[in-house]
């Protein structure tokens, strides 16, 4: 019994039914094991032999007996497992946890997946376990069964994507894979809302601007203006962030974490912070996503460097106040810069534990300088007033409530120099997989740390403004002598600072950048706190960029890259991307001013909240349901507003920057669109192009048909697409952009269908056609033939007005070689399209089309080799398990190919390449609508066949061949069709070459009725047995007919041997009047031994017209 799993009865008593699931019995004497054997499981327990329904039946997750549980040590179990035993014995057992650090081990509660209302039965109650998109410890995401196993019948063993029956982990094994889930969790470090994202958010807002630019920022724009330039900021913050609360909370936030598939195997890899990246790449998809991550890493990497300087500033003001400057400021200010930013990038290799606890103890430091620069500006001192500050005074806020501009400043530059203080809104998003509740922790950590950041900026500037004035001496003799020229608030304070006018003062809010130090009781403390401001600012965005850009590099957007996905210890930190970032910013240190590298920042952040606030807009008119965020406020108009005001606000900063911006984002935008990367993120953008498609296919409904908007909308039958790559080139030709192109497949099966192997076929096929970039649908059906699965196609295929018109066929070349019930299906199918009002092409190559045979016998493991190296085992696994020959494209491996095959290829792929210089021949024989003549002219409009000429050849009399002509060129030049010859054939009527008609008479007479040779109830038995025969009365009626069919092959011969492709009008067979035998004989008659022909038959109504 040890690992035993349920069977199921193949018999029993009348009253039980064979669906039956058996309760597995259990025995307490039962040896214990350390887990289920391997292989399938164990029949009924009396002994008889395992019944074949139970074979290969039932995935069985988390099931184990009693007897092979035992105890807990006896199956290995930690100590901390323990076994709570029941006096009512179960048929299951369940893991679950106690919340005591224990695993419960419960004897009832745990059949398959769980017991459903106390009954056995594999169908799975509702478990957010099956909804994860994260692998298992295991290496195998829990599932619930599949449809195949709740549906198939028990003794049909269904496909499973899983692992194989027999290999599913035991209660033991999910035991110890929940502790080690639990030991890897408590081993990676993981922040709270506050830790994580308010604390982080505060400091990189607190940074560099609050101390040494706000006061400045007030004395070129003054408080009024001040506000409105924190108000605006405020504004695109708060806006920017309601829209990262939307996203956030719109499903598990996962930092970038991402699944690669690899031999049916899911391998996690986490611990990736993808930020606005991953926020706008999984809401707008890749081509958004991948240029703005690009962006925002360099402007993180790019605020390292404005950070640092800030910091260097300070540290360089200080060393000029005891006169110690190394060499001089600007380059003081790199060498601190520099050394700074080496310092920097040890703290953040050393990992997010030491740069968390270094982040607390800066916000400390930084709490207790803002509160002591508040506290100075209560406590003036006559020591402090030459340098500016009197304390608050009305005079003062009145005279600096208004804006006075030096220095060509305008109100716009100083909101580009202040703005990147308000760019810290994102350092909680940009290491969301750090945070153990990112969708909790985003909003309420960003949103409270705009408005608490908000409200100090506006504070700040308020009590600057109201005690500091803008210009000072700093000069204690600097009294009031002359109170007629002097107006200034410093006048009615008692001095005159009115030499200021003509510069060289450097103290006041104008001139002194570290005048908050001045203000505050503790003069030290401003100063730690600038040093706190600057590198907790820095260090977050030292922090930021490289996981940024590792999540960027993890989904292999651009190649190149990858060698930046690394990470390394138990957060996968980006070293690489550490070096990286070093490097950038370490560059713009060396520029050394901080009033240049500010609005340089801004841009990018502009650009990145700009695309955030559109992906909630996107994501919003798109109406998804999959878009259902728990933050529901917000609002799609307010985003579109926010991003709006952004891109305004970056032309409004500095045109020329935000210009190069937006291009650097449309090239990458065009590059990433152009070689589409290979991954599917449910972005808004796939959901408003469904919308899309979705409005205008009901709109076209409600539109007639009109010959101006004609266009080949063609069901082709290729089978397999790459069976009969010519015909497929050759239409892909003339629809491309043009029409509608379905490849439709008939699978004829005398078993049952295989519905599941044809949904496989269906993905496998539609991304083969999107590889080879032929834009097309692949539409398989089952059918018992041909022409029964061709009726399926040619009534379903379609939606609305999006529904092919035109049936393409490939000709039956072996049609003489098979048998006539297949020629019957296959004409049979020609009429039904004429019935349904299709046009029909068919095409004719003399080597053949289908190539299928080529590569071995199951085409569709074909398409395995386009998908490269990780998907060629799964497709071998496939053709293990449907027990079809796996096969490789590579033709160097198999046995040298017959002459004729390789004529077959090189045919095959004639009209994939450029055709040279030369003609197409329409044989425009019968009015069938214009198919025949338009066909040929979308051919010449496609730079492959774009060197071809026209040429139209029409039937006619002897005596009037010049007349034919001008009227066929009249029409054509109203149909503004270009051509370069028109043929009147006067000749067609001709009587064919004795030889030829022999010929033809050979071909049919193998099909022949011939009922004058026997009795007319035999001849009519025969003719009803087999319909396709040809009677003699149907041979005299159509006599003349025939010689056509004849005489046309001959003038095809004489006229268009050397044409690249021969168009030509296909002749019809009335319907129960023409046996199937004599319309195939006349097509192989007409179509032999020329290039290749096209066969075409409109459904006769106009698709060309002359009037606008």
């Amino acid at each position: 019994m040890s690992g035993q799993k349920p069977s199921l009865k193949s018999g029993g008593s009348s009253a039980q039914s064979r669906f039956q699931v058996d309760t597995v019995a259990e025995s307490s004497a039962s040896p214990a094991a350390p887990g289920p054997a391997p292989g399938p499981a164990p029949g009924p327990t009396d002994g008889s032999k395992p019944s074949d329904e139970s074979k290969g039946r039932f995935r069985v997750v988390g099931f184990a007996d009693l007897g092979a549980l035992g105890s807990a040590m006896d199956i290995g179990l930690p100590p901390d497992v323990f076994h709570e035993p029941d006096t009512a014995k179960s048929d299951s057992v369940s893991l679950h946890s106690t919340g005591t650090g224990h695993t419960h081990v419960s004897d009832h509660s745990n059949t398959y997946y769980q017991r459903t209302f106390g009954h056995n039965t594999i169908d799975a109650v509702p478990n957010i376990e099956f909804y994860r998109q994260t692998a298992a410890p295991l290496g195998e995401k829990l599932s619930r069964p599949s449809l195949s196993e709740l549906h198939d019948e028990l003794d049909k063993e269904p496909f499973e994507d899983g692992l194989s029956n027999g290999d599913e982990p035991s209660a033991a094994e999910q035991a110890a894979a929940a502790l080690a889930a639990k030991e890897a969790k408590g081993g990676t470090i993981k922040f709270g809302w506050v830790k994580g994202v308010l604390i982080r958010c505060m400091l990189n807002i607190w940074g560099v601007m609050l101390f040494i630019r706000m006061s400045w920022i007030v004395g070129q724009a003054g408080i009024g203006l001040t506000i409105a330039i924190i108000l605006m900021a405020t504004v695109v913050t708060t806006i920017t962030g309601l829209s990262t609360s939307a996203i956030a909370t719109n499903g598990f936030v996962r930092g970038g974490e991402i699944e690669t598939v690899h031999d049916l195997v899911r391998t996690k890899i986490a611990g990736v912070n993808g930020g606005a990246y991953y926020l706008i790449s999984r809401s707008l998809g890749p081509e958004f996503g991948g240029s703005i991550g690009l962006i925002f890493a360099f402007a993180n990497a790019v605020a390292v460097a404005m950070y640092v300087v800030g910091f260097a500033e300070t540290v360089v003001e200080m060393l000029n106040d005891v006169d110690a400057l190394m060499t001089d400021e600007l380059n003081d200010i790199r060498i601190v810069g520099t050394l700074t930013v080496i310092l920097l990038l040890g703290i953040s290799v050393a990992g997010m534990e030491w740069e968390a606890k270094a982040q607390i103890v800066l916000l400390v430091i930084l709490l207790g300088a803002i509160a002591n620069y508040f506290i100075g500006s209560f406590i003036p001192t006559d020591s402090k007033e030459p340098k500016g500050f009197f304390g608050y005074n009305t005079a003062i806020f009145i005279e600096n409530l208004g804006p006075d501009f030096r220095e060509e400043e305008t109100f716009f530059s100083v909101f580009a120099i202040f703005f990147p203080a308000a760019t810290g809104i994102l350092a909680g998003a940009n290491i969301s997989g750090d945070l153990t509740d990112p969708q909790s922790a985003i909003p309420k950590g960003t949103l409270l740390a705009i408005l608490v950041t908000g409200l100090t900026y506006i504070a700040v500037a308020i009590s600057a403004g109201s005690c500091i004035v803008r210009d000072a001496t700093g000069d204690h003799n600097d009294t009031v002598s002359d109170t007629v020229n002097c107006t200034d608030a410093a006048c009615t304070l008692g001095y005159d600072f009115s030499i200021c006018r003509e510069g060289g003062c450097q103290y006041g809010l104008m001139n002194d950048f570290q005048v908050m130090g001045l203000v505050s009781g503790f003069g030290p403390l401003i100063t730690a706190g600038i040093f706190s401001a600057t590198l907790s600012s820095a260090l977050a965005s030292l922090v930021s960029a490289p996981k940024v850009f590792q999540a960027l590099c993890k989904d292999k957007i651009y190649p190149g890259l990858g060698v930046f996905a690394k990470g390394y210890g138990k957060n996968n930190e980006p070293l690489r991307g550490y070096v990286l970032t070093f490097c950038i910013g370490l560059a713009f240190i060396l520029i050394a001013q901080l009033n240049i590298i500010a609005p340089i920042i801004s841009n990018f952040f502009l650009a990145s909240y700009a695309l955030i606030n559109f992906s909630v807009f996107h994501a919003s008119l798109a109406n998804s349901p999959g878009w259902r965020p728990s933050f529901k406020y917000y609002n799609m108009w307010v985003s579109l507003a926010g991003a709006i005001l952004c891109c305004v606000v970056m032309f409004v900063i500095n045109w020329w920057a935000a210009l190069v911006t937006l291009l650097i984002v449309l090239a990458l935008y065009i590059y990433v669109s152009y070689h589409k990367p290979d991954v599917n993120w449910g972005s808004s953008t796939q959901a408003l192009m469904y919308n899309q498609a979705l409005t205008h296919s009901l709109n076209l409904t409600g539109v007639e048909d009109h010959v101006k908007n004609f266009r080949p909308q063609c069901l082709v039958l290729t089978g397999y697409p790459n069976s009969r790559p010519a015909l497929l080139h050759l239409v892909q030709s003339y629809t491309k952009n043009v029409g509608l192109l379905v490849c439709g497949h008939v699978k004829t099966t005398s078993r049952r269908p295989n519905f599941k192997e044809l949904s496989l076929d269906h993905v496998r096929c539609q991304r083969w056609l999107q590889e080879k970039r032929i834009k097309a649908f692949y539409t398989p059906v089952f059918s018992d033939n041909l022409r029964h699965g061709t009726q399926f196609l040619l009534q379903a295929v379609g939606l609305g007005r999006l529904k092919p018109n035109t049936l393409v066929m490939g000709f039956k070349n072996n049609w003489s070689d098979g048998d006539m019930r297949d020629v019957e299906i296959y004409i049979n199918t020609i009429h039904d399209a004429f019935d349904l009002q299709f046009g029909v092409v068919i095409l004719r190559l003399q080597d053949g089309l289908d190539v299928s045979h080529i590569h071995g016998q199951g085409a569709q493991i074909f398409f395995c080799v386009s998908y490269g190296k990780p998907f060629q085992h799964l497709f071998l696994i496939l053709a293990i398990r449907h027990q079809f020959t796996p096969v490789v494209r590579s033709l160097s491996t198999k046995s040298p190919l017959s002459l004729a095959d390789q004529r077959l290829l090189e045919s095959s792929q004639q009209f994939k390449k450029k055709q040279g210089k030369g003609t197409i021949d329409v044989w425009w024989l019968f009015d069938d609508g214009g198919l025949t003549l338009l066909i040929p002219y979308l051919l010449t409009n496609r730079s492959k066949w774009g060197d071809c000429r026209i040429r139209v050849f029409i039937g006619g009399k002897i005596n009037r061949i010049d007349h034919d002509r001008r009227v066929m060129a009249t029409l054509l030049s109203r149909f503004r069709i270009d051509y370069s010859d028109i043929n009147v054939l006067g000749d067609i009527n001709t009587k064919p070459k004795k030889h030829n008609k022999l010929s033809f008479k050979e071909l049919i007479e193998p099909y022949r009725l011939k009922e004058d040779d026997m009795e007319q109830e035999a001849a009519e038995r025969l003719k009803a047995q087999e319909p396709w025969r040809i009677t003699d009365n149907e041979l005299e009626l159509y006599r003349a007919k025939s010689n056509r069919q004849i005489r046309l092959n001959e003038l095809l011969k004489e006229h268009s041997s050397s044409a690249k492709l021969i168009v030509m009008s296909l002749p019809l067979a009335r319907k129960g009047t023409v046996s199937s035998a004599l319309y195939m004989c006349w097509m192989e008659t007409l179509t032999r031994d020329v290039p290749p022909l096209l066969l075409v038959r409109g459904n006769h109504q106009s698709v060309l017209t002359f009037y606008s």
